[in-house]
């Protein structure tokens, strides 16, 4: 007897694993943890054998019978349907796509989650449908441009280079591994149209930071966005790191905020040193958001932070153009301001948690740490004060002298 819907949903876990037969060889194996597992009997060459379909409710009965009525077809060839799905498994992870799931797994948990997305996004959606299923092996630069013209046609020309670099770490990874001669997307330099770089809006000129800062102050917006404006120049971090800050990894008594490796752009841990400032800030914010969990929720959800467009957006209703000043401003400002007045660019850089490409000065970074502490600490509290200076329309003053006294 043929089964039914209404015997797969009301098929209910027993102590022991039992089976529910549909037809010629098709059934349902119903683990007592619950799982349900679609299985195929069939003998090939003289031996009983086995055929994972899927498991219900995810494959449901009518793909079930599809599945079992190709692998029987496979029979009928004298094939054998599942030395056919190993042969096409072990073709799929020589093709591009193949590769590529590959090396995106084994970068998983060393960079963020939203790089590992966006590098996914290149992959799967917009490289995937045009070269994916092709050998990585004989792949051609030819073949891997048209890939690329189709991305640029759109007009996104960033995108089109930037699926060129990934496109190139994928095949320079298979030829690692021995299964690809050379990369073919060497030859593509200077294929595609060349880009405009812009660099992200930021207003670095003192008088018009001290309106900016007084333009955030009259802020009416939601507490939490108005908190995140204000610390923003202060702490100088990515939007990012800002937007899902977690109240456990601040010490405001210590005047410290450590941001974990897992949320950092280059997987290290960073320590931002707070001021006086925004430890007020801060603290103000704990009555609407703390003890635990997100500094800056979503208003739809507590469990995930604001939008990344939020600051932006905010910014737009102060009155300032995505080409006058962006919330990833706030770092160009805090860098060009701090080096005009003096401080040293290896401690801007080390508060900026920018990557150090050379292996020998990132040794060294690691090692100064923890003595530089004591620097930035009065770095970022003479920063502080300076912007106070600013949004009073005070004369110009120099912070780093001010620090030093």
């Amino acid at each position: 007897m043929s089964l039914t819907d209404t015997a797969l949903k009301a098929a209910k876990p027993k102590q022991k694993p039992y089976k529910l037969g549909d037809s010629r060889g098709l059934f349902l194996l119903v683990h007592p943890g619950g799982g349900r597992w679609w299985r195929l009997k069939y003998r090939h060459g003289g031996k009983e054998k086995l055929l994972s379909l899927g498991t219900y409710p995810d494959t449901s009965l009518q793909l079930a019978r599809t599945k079992r009525d190709e692998a029987r077809r496979l029979l009928a060839a004298g094939k054998d349907p599942s030395a056919e799905r190993q042969a096409a498994k072990a073709a799929s992870a020589e093709t591009f796509a193949g590769i590529a799931t590959e090396w995106q797994e084994q970068r998983r948990g060393k960079i963020s989650e939203s790089t590992w997305g966006k590098v996914n996004w290149l992959l799967v959606d917009l490289l995937g449908p045009h070269i994916g299923s092709k050998p990585v092996a004989t792949l051609k630069s030819a073949e891997i441009l048209r890939a690329l013209r189709r991305i640029e046609a759109r007009g996104t020309h960033e995108t089109a280079h930037r699926a060129r670099q990934v496109a190139g770490q994928v095949i320079r990874y298979a030829v690692a591994t021995g299964r690809a001669e050379a990369d073919p997307t060497a030859a593509l330099r200077g294929a595609l149209a060349p880009l405009v770089i812009t660099a992200r809006a930021a207003i670095t000129e003192p008088r018009k930071i001290g309106a900016l800062l007084r333009a955030i102050d009259s802020y009416q917006g939601q507490p939490t966005v108005a908190a995140a404006l204000r610390l923003a120049p202060l702490l100088f971090v990515r939007p990012g790191e800002l937007r899902a800050a977690q109240w456990e990894e601040f010490d405001l008594d210590a005047g410290q905020w450590r941001i974990p490796a897992e949320r950092m752009k280059m997987r290290e841990p960073h320590i931002v040193p707070l001021s006086k400032q925004a430890v007020v800030i801060l603290r103000e914010l704990a009555q609407h958001t703390g003890p635990d969990g997100l500094l800056f929720p979503s208003l739809r959800s507590k469990a995930r932070p604001m939008s990344d467009n939020t600051l932006n957006a905010a910014l737009r209703r102060l009155g300032y153009a995505k080409d006058e000043m962006t919330a990833h401003g706030f770092r160009a400002m805090a860098s060009t301001c701090l080096t005009e007045q003096g401080f040293a660019d290896p401690l801007i850089e080390l508060q900026l948690a920018h990557a150090e490409r050379n292996e020998v000065k990132a040794a060294y970074k690691r090692d100064r740490w923890a003595a530089r502490m004591t620097e930035r600490t009065k770095m970022m509290q003479a920063w502080a004060d300076y912007l106070d200076g600013l949004r009073a329309g005070a004369n110009v003053v120099g912070i780093k002298r001010k620090a030093q006294s």
